[in-house]
């Protein structure tokens, strides 16, 4: 676009205020400005004026594949899912955007030490899980890793410095996670600086259209590749590439597959499995009604007890469908820093803006149907998102030395 036509459609959009101090920047300063407007996906006015909760939606309990049932059978599983990765059908991505604000740590989460007397990062455990599946199948599986642009250079610079922990080089693909603007409360964008748009990343759902965006895709289509197994950085205790859990999902014949634990009580904050008109899905603990969160089967256990830990199988063919959809934005009230009309630096101490993500579970609601697979999660739960607490360092920690890890 040249100048006239940004400014005519910011104008139509009723943006033109993006470009209030252009005749205080200078070349490269204008350059940035004009490079993110033309990036922006305008998408967000549509989730912006159409933010109403579905109605008329059937919401119905969802059982899994229990624990009993899935260690009677775990060698059948482990068979057919190693054979399938020994066939090259199973890829990796994990998503770890995040920096570790929470705990304290002005670096990617995923280099966070959990050790106590040596150095055992997030991302070692991660791929010290992936490399027991790789020595085991004698094959490498392709490892994507979503980053942001916030985290992405501390993030290849940190694998780099530690040699990968041992995996790969060839096998490892890391990328950018695209970025939404966010707005104020009427819908215009904010401004970060003077030539910066405030932008966020597009939320946990937007990984497959951001490894389009990054041009991954194209190699994918055109391999032997079948399966992606989606995870978070988060959790230190989960298995990767499980052979069981790909095994068990490829047995069942349903098309994708999810790791979830039992709520530990109905309160638990954590987004349950369930049918949304007959479709897998994920509710968030907020949407749920009292009725839901207390619900009792005739065997005692919660109706809606099954919490996902993001760790999700995707069939490829059937995402690439998805490439041709808009996802639903969802709106998130937060507190973004921006520069007021006169160019100063305003830090809110209150939410000031809509952000605009795409999350995971409408990933899962356009798979048709989902193998809801059980784990314990005294083996494979063990998140860390908090310095104290709940879920926290101390409570991973504990969890890592219970199963055996030395830290």
């Amino acid at each position: 676009m040249n100048f006239k036509e940004r400014k005519n459609l910011l104008e139509g959009k009723q943006q033109v205020h993006l470009l209030r101090f252009l005749d205080q920047l200078n070349d490269d300063e204008k350059q940035i400005l004009f490079s993110q407007i033309d990036a922006v996906d305008w998408g967000f006015e549509q989730a912006f004026h159409n933010d109403k909760k579905k109605e008329d939606t059937m919401i119905e309990e969802i059982d899994a594949l229990h624990l009993d049932k899935i260690q009677a059978d775990s060698e059948r599983y482990h068979s057919i899912g190693l054979q399938a990765i020994k066939e090259g059908k199973l890829c990796l991505l994990l998503l770890a955007g995040g920096q570790g604000t929470r705990l304290g740590f002005d670096k990617p989460k995923g280099c966070f030490n959990v050790g106590i007397t040596k150095e055992l990062y997030i991302f070692q455990l991660l791929i010290e899980h992936t490399l027991d599946i790789v020595r085991a199948a004698d094959a490498w599986i392709p490892l994507y890793i979503m980053t942001s642009n916030i985290n992405y250079q501390d993030t290849v610079t940190f694998f780099e410095a530690h040699d990968y922990f041992g995996y790969n080089p060839a096998y490892v693909h890391f990328f950018v996670q695209e970025l939404n603007p966010a707005t104020d409360f009427n819908g215009k964008i904010l401004l970060k600086s003077k030539y910066e748009l405030a932008l966020s990343p597009n939320g946990n759902g937007g990984w497959f259209s951001s490894m389009h965006k990054a041009g991954l895709l194209e190699g994918i289509f055109e391999s032997n590749l079948e399966w992606i197994n989606v995870f978070s950085v988060d959790n230190v205790l989960q298995r990767i590439a499980d052979p069981v859990f790909l095994g068990a999902t490829i047995d069942s014949g349903k098309m994708s597959g999810a790791k979830v634990v039992r709520k530990a009580c109905p309160e638990e904050k954590v987004g349950v499995m369930c049918k949304e008109d007959g479709k897998p899905h994920i509710i968030e603990y907020y949407e749920m009604t009292d009725d839901m969160l207390n619900k009792r089967l005739p065997d005692g256990s919660l109706a809606y007890g099954f919490g996902a830990i993001l760790n999700y199988l995707f069939p490829i063919q059937k995402l690439k469908e998805t490439l041709d959809k808009s996802m639903p934005l969802h709106i998130v009230k937060k507190k973004v820093p921006y520069v007021d009309e006169s160019g100063n630096p305003v830090t809110p101490a209150e939410p000031n803006a809509f952000k605009f993500e795409t999350l995971a579970l409408d990933l899962i609601h356009e798979m048709d149907d989902c193998l809801i697979f059980e784990v314990d999660r005294e083996h494979e739960f063990a998140p860390v998102k908090n310095s104290t607490g709940v879920d926290s360092v101390d409570t991973a920690r504990a969890l890592l030395e219970k199963n055996g890890y030395t830290l």
